[in-house]
């Protein structure tokens, strides 16, 4: 395997600095700007998403996607899991294994849509309320503890550009759930 002449990335997020360079030079009609905006953003939401699981929903005795299913629950009140699937950014399959797994540990019960008794509505039991506002209180001060690392003034800025992406993305119809 050939050795590169540069040097090697410190780590994960350092990797897309090293990224944008080489492909510049390697591929000159690259659009770096729209590399780095989209590289950055992918790196730093992985990195917060992990830090989360990690110091938070692990600890908590759930994953990220439960955390995510739980959420959705808790914010929109009791869905059908097809419903709860595109809210929460996630397969429908990825849905069903995880509300077994969440029925079974007593945080989500699964009942039959009234309309349509081959479709199952999804919602939180009253120890899953419990327990996701008890970890969101840790949740939350982590997300503070990323926020702080900006003043209020790029807090406001960089959500705006978020919000403005999200909006722009939906309109041109490029994010499709499963």
């Amino acid at each position: 395997m050939p050795t590169s002449p540069d040097p090697v990335p410190e780590g994960f997020l350092s990797f897309a600095e090293v990224a944008i360079d080489r492909v510049g030079k390697r591929l000159p009609g690259t659009d770096r700007s729209a590399m780095a905006m989209v590289l950055l953003l992918h790196r730093v939401s992985s990195a917060v998403v992990y830090d989360l699981e990690s110091t938070v929903h692990r600890p908590a005795g759930w994953s990220w996607s439960a955390f995510r299913l739980l959420f959705t629950l808790w914010i929109c009140g009791p869905q059908e899991a097809g419903r709860c699937a595109e809210l929460a950014g996630m397969s429908r399959a990825a849905v069903s294994s995880l509300a077994k797994t969440l029925e079974a540990a007593g945080l989500m019960e699964r009942t039959d849509a009234p309309r349509d008794r081959r479709t199952v509505v999804l919602g939180l039991t009253a120890a899953g309320e419990a327990r996701l506002e008890e970890t969101f209180g840790a949740h939350n001060r982590r997300e503070a503890d990323w926020a702080g690392l900006l003043s209020a003034e790029e807090v406001a800025t960089l959500t705006g550009l978020l919000a403005k992406l999200a909006a722009a993305a939906q309109e041109q119809d490029w994010v499709r759930r499963r």
